[in-house]
């Protein structure tokens, strides 16, 4: 394998948001890239240990099809996907390797252990992105780009404008450290609440200090082994190293403790060990992309539809607090979606990018709800789609012909809500 240097599309970021975008831009017929910093693709679904996947049905309805569907598919026929008591629990490296599969087999390149390091631009074109690896630094061209780093480096580095965290104080939502316990005698397990409420003491007699309010966890497809997103570090910035340092210290700490609280005191758990904790610490929210439109926390409570969707969700607003204790959880109506509109996707500034990444232009609150894995494949795959046409029609993605991309977005099996339904009857 040799590393070509200009493609008609490069994908930085090999997560989900950048798995959807390889494979839309590709099977929308453009020569692709993805670069990627681990030895491996998945990001929050595998270096982040992120499971299981967030709903993506509501009203009896799955609202995201598409390259999530592709991944659940593969990793089904793998016997990596879905329990009975976590049905949309997958095993990470099922995913890792389904996600591999189905890039080559789509014609894409990939390139492992290359770390975004520079971007060279002209006006406001990228002309060329510098990636360091062992060998050195890399040069890489290509017409379009995609940033789904999840952070937003490659429109930071650009210069595209950016925000973070709330309103108020710019606090972003605390980061998780995700851990496993195997050996765990799942059946003898008490209840939830039970665990919490020891939990609960545990923390004000001083054996635990950690700012989660509550225990949480989720079973995955392994049998004796318990998935706990756990762990809460505040006020840190995933997007400054030296913060994420001690973050990352931090968390480590916590998780340790807390498993061995576990094994001394819940029924249960007297023979399980901490198993794995993930490769880096779990971001919720770090930068924000500001593009074309800006989606708010109002257009998901009124679960509101754009004639520019090229994507749905259902997960509702959750913000885990910045200070400290507490989770706020606020619901969209029963059975609704909300559109993603392609606008949020297209950055302000900068010509030639687009976002495929939980970092799309939202607000804080709006933001704690797409985050989410399922529909972070979404953005990724229209965002995939738009690059590959706009290479093809010469146009830069803010002007990329909408119904064209919506057409080809539901050719690869996307769901584009009631755009789709209206589609389907000939309106």
């Amino acid at each position: 394998m040799t590393m070509r240097t200009e493609y008609d599309v490069v994908v930085i970021g090999g997560g989900p948001g950048g798995i959807g975008a390889a494979l839309g831009a590709a099977r929308a017929g453009a020569d692709v890239l993805v670069v990627e910093r681990y030895g491996f693709l998945g990001g929050g679904a595998t270096a982040m240990m992120v499971n299981p996947f967030m709903p993506f049905e509501t009203g009896g309805r799955q609202i995201i099809h598409g390259v999530l569907q592709d991944m659940i598919d593969r990793m089904t026929a793998m016997g990596g996907y879905g329990t009975a008591k976590g049905p949309r629990s997958f095993d990470t490296e099922a995913f890792k390797i389904a996600a591999e599969q189905l890039l080559l087999e789509a014609g894409v390149d990939i390139v492992f252990h290359a770390f975004l390091a520079d971007v060279q631009l002209e006006g406001s074109t990228i002309q060329s992105v510098r990636v360091a690896t062992k060998d050195g630094m890399k040069t890489l061209k290509a017409k379009q780009f995609i940033d789904s780093t999840g952070d937003g480096d490659l429109a930071y580095l650009a210069g595209a404008p950016t925000e973070k965290g709330r309103q108020q104080d710019g606090l972003a939502q605390p980061m998780t450290l995700c851990f496993r316990m195997a050996e765990v005698d799942i059946d003898a397990m008490p209840p939830r609440k039970e665990i919490s409420e020891a939990y609960v003491q545990a923390k004000a007699a001083g054996e635990i200090q950690c700012p989660r309010e509550d225990i949480l966890y989720f079973f995955v497809p392994q049998p004796n082994v318990v998935h706990f997103n756990q762990t809460r570090v505040i006020k840190h910035d995933a997007v400054d190293p030296v913060s994420m340092t001690a973050a990352e210290i931090e968390a480590r700490r916590q998780a340790w403790q807390i498993a061995h609280w576990l094994i001394k005191n819940v029924k249960g758990f007297e023979k399980a060990y901490l198993q794995s904790t993930a490769a880096q610490l779990g971001v919720r929210e770090s930068r924000r992309v500001m593009g074309e439109y800006v989606i708010t926390a109002e257009d998901l409570f009124t679960a509101r539809k754009f004639d520019d969707v090229i994507g749905c969700g259902c997960y509702p607003v959750d913000i885990h607090n910045p200070d400290g204790e507490g989770t706020v959880i606020q619901r969209i109506p029963p059975g609704e979606w909300y559109d993603i509109p392609y606008r949020s996707l297209v950055p302000l500034k900068i010509d030639n990018l687009l976002i495929g990444g939980r970092c799309v232009s939202s607000t804080h609150e709006s933001h704690s709800a797409i985050r989410v894995i399922p529909i972070v494949f979404a953005i990724g795959q229209a965002a995939g789609v738009a690059a590959a046409q706009c290479c093809q029609s010469g146009d830069q993605p803010r002007n990329a012909a909408i119904t064209k991309l919506q057409a080809e977005l539901l050719n690869q099996g996307a769901s584009l809500g009631d755009f789709q339904l209206k589609a389907a009857a000939g309106k």
